[in-house]
């Protein structure tokens, strides 16, 4: 038998449609120029200004209060405890599907919250350097299985938020190569004492994998999912494969070349296997389920436009 319905009132988030979310940030400046909107699009996105003013300005206020709020709560502790204050980074992850438009989301994140007054070191790490190298996944028979959960060293990324979060000067992470497909052993992210750190990636919300280890989510302040139905989301996955298959497979350094000389029924083709044997599986079980654990959700429509906002009850 199965579950009764809980009520709406019983919901542990305010649903607030994109109309009523716009009016949060009334008499907001625009921080942003249209040009700068548009270098932050990803390939297929489709925000504009009018989607910064409307999602990101509330957005980025809400984020301002949560901020300021923990900032409080740290003074207050300290106060309390007799000790000097050691204000600590402000962490917001930032979860989704492959194709949902987070690392546009969370590249934009990064311009409108260093342009507070008292934030003006911002980083952006995604989890992608966190991916075991294509090495080690082959000898771990999981190449097949990159961007699911097993397929990073979930370890490694809780120990950087972990050293980043309790204010070491300086905290490296590895880099991750889109274009070799691979993380490259001669580089690194260096981070040094930000204000805020945001984390990006298909899995930061997981929960951790017994009860006596450590999530990464469990060192975020605040926590974002980006979320549309898989049929749209499908679609922007095989247009941006499109997009990439003309632009940056194009080039011969490219892991995925091979994929160059396609033609549009073969790359389209192509798209839908991967999404449907890899994307797709790996959202339904291991991503769409952290949906619940985020702070905020963002529901966007099929035009990529976000249409309503889910914000956490306090």
């Amino acid at each position: 038998m199965s579950s009764p319905a809980i009520p709406a009132s019983l919901s542990l988030y305010r649903e607030i449609p994109r109309a009523e979310w716009a009016r949060m940030a009334a008499g907001m400046d625009q921080p942003l120029t249209e040009t700068e909107v548009v270098q932050l699009r990803g390939l297929g996105d489709r925000l504009d200004i009018a989607e910064v003013r409307d999602v990101h300005l509330p957005l980025s206020r809400a984020l301002s209060i949560w901020a300021s709020g923990v900032r409080r709560i740290g003074a207050e502790v300290s106060t309390f405890l007799q000790e000097e204050d050691q204000t600590t980074p402000f962490v917001i992850g930032v979860a989704g599907s492959v194709a949902v438009g987070k690392s546009t989301i969370a590249r934009l994140l990064r311009e409108l919250v260093s342009r507070w007054p008292d934030t003006p070191r911002v980083e952006l790490v995604t989890t992608d350097g966190f991916l075991y190298p294509n090495a080690e996944l082959e000898r771990r028979g999981i190449m097949d299985r990159k961007g699911f959960p097993e397929s990073y060293d979930r370890r490694a990324l809780v120990d950087f938020v972990t050293r980043v979060k309790s204010g070491a000067d300086e905290v490296r992470a590895p880099f991750y190569s889109h274009m070799k497909y691979d993380i490259m052993p001669d580089a690194q992210v260096v981070v040094r004492r930000p204000d805020v750190l945001i984390i990006e990636g298909l899995n930061v919300l997981q929960p951790p994998p017994t009860p006596n280890d450590v999530a990464v989510s469990d060192l975020f302040d605040f926590s974002i999912y980006v979320d549309a139905d898989a049929a749209h989301i499908e679609e922007w996955f095989v247009n941006r494969f499109l997009a990439l298959r003309a632009g940056a497979f194009s080039n011969p350094s490219s892991y995925f070349n091979v994929f160059q000389h396609l033609s549009d029924a073969e790359a389209i083709s192509t798209a839908r296997g991967i999404w449907n044997d890899i994307n797709l599986p790996n959202l339904i079980d291991n991503v769409a389920p952290t949906r619940h654990r985020a702070t905020l959700v963002l529901n966007k429509g099929r035009d990529h436009a976000v249409e309503s906002v889910l914000l956490r009850k306090l």
